[in-house]
């Protein structure tokens, strides 16, 4: 699908994903005109992507469009759009933690924020959820360094630490934690957990599906059956978590849990949610870790849980694993998550639809 459009374009790596980030007025207002130029720069729809700048697989095929909020409190609105890679659709589905992380560099870069000191905090409205991140960005002399000792699993070498906070994350897009209220439903056979902090997610044990959740993310993706096993139970609970008809969308993730191996609490192999991930979204990380302090739920009979209220859960992941700091209430709820992602600026200039 080509334009001839072309527009302003940062490409950035943002935690383990990849894709462009644009300002909001650099983006034509129409959506259809919009959606039609990003398929353009991916190169969408095409199984290999080729005649675009997306790299073949979801985690690359990704836009955040950015603009300064005049939100009370916020520095900038962030929102975030999943070009599909084989099918023509572009859709705000869902929220993207991974992306979230370049936001605050790209917003200082563009002159949306003005740094504050050798570190910036940069206030940011999610408004595929209507949820509030805080990323702080590493900013010596007044300028943004993607140079640091930060490092991330999915990501070679070191760079510069972006931790970002979430606040009220639950219910993002469901309406509630738990949208059925259950902490289990069975669904076709399979136990399973219905929750929402901030990534919309169905939580099961890999083995209630034929699996060790041990294996690699190429046997996950060439086991047809149990694709077509989650993607049944998906379908089901896309109207019980309030998403509708989930057929053509890209949540609810599928999370498959086991028991860590590696010292961590949780190992999960993750569906995002036709393909096998290759680490795991930093929102499905928190949902899942959510999960494990839900009494009961499939995630807690397989979790090892660090004792107090602030709680740091390592998910296991294919290619290392990913911390999720949650802080706790006195009734056990989660009232704030943290996580470390680090971001690099690979390209500043102009793409074209």
């Amino acid at each position: 699908m080509t334009t001839n459009l072309s527009a302003k374009c940062m490409w950035m790596r943002g935690g383990t994903s990849k894709g462009g980030y644009f300002l909001r007025d650099d983006l034509p207002a129409d959506i259809a005109t919009r959606d039609a130029f990003l398929l353009g720069v991916m190169g969408s729809p095409d199984p290999r992507q080729i005649d675009g700048l997306g790299g073949a697989d979801p985690l690359t095929s990704k836009v955040a469009v950015v603009a300064k909020s005049t939100r009370p409190g916020i520095d900038v609105d962030y929102l975030f759009l999943q070009v599909f890679v084989d099918q023509a659709i572009v859709t705000d589905a869902q929220n993207c933690g991974n992306i979230l992380a370049g936001v605050g560099p790209f917003a200082l870069e563009r002159g949306l924020v003005a740094a504050t000191g050798d570190e910036t905090r940069v206030a940011i409205f999610m408004e595929n959820t209507g949820q509030v991140a805080v990323a702080t960005v590493q900013t010596p002399g007044g300028r943004v360094t993607y140079a640091g000792d930060g490092r991330i699993d999915g990501v070679p070498g070191a760079h510069a630490p972006v931790p970002l906070e979430f606040r009220d994350t639950a219910g993002s897009s469901c309406g509630a934690l738990l949208p059925t209220g259950n902490a289990v439903d069975v669904i076709n056979g399979v136990a399973v957990t219905l929750i929402d902090n901030g990534m919309p997610c169905v939580v099961m044990k890999a083995a209630d599906v034929g699996v060790t959740g041990y294996e690699d993310r190429e046997s996950l993706d060439a086991n047809s059956e149990l694709k077509a096993r989650i993607e049944a139970i998906r379908l089901i609970v896309g109207p019980m978590m309030n998403l509708d008809d989930v057929t053509d969308k890209s949540v609810p993730k599928m999370m498959l849990v086991a028991p860590p191996k590696d010292g961590g609490a949780v190992c999960v192999r993750s569906f995002i949610p036709h393909r096998a991930h290759a680490t795991i979204g930093v929102l499905g990380a928190v949902s899942v870790a959510t999960a494990c302090l839900i009494a009961g739920s499939p995630a807690a009979e397989v979790a090892q849980i660090p004792a107090g209220p602030r709680k740091t859960l390592s998910v296991e992941h294919p290619t290392g694993e990913m911390s999720c700091v949650l802080e706790c209430d006195d009734t056990g709820a989660v009232v704030t998550a943290a996580l470390l992602r680090t971001a690099r600026k690979l390209m500043d200039g102009v793409v074209f639809g």
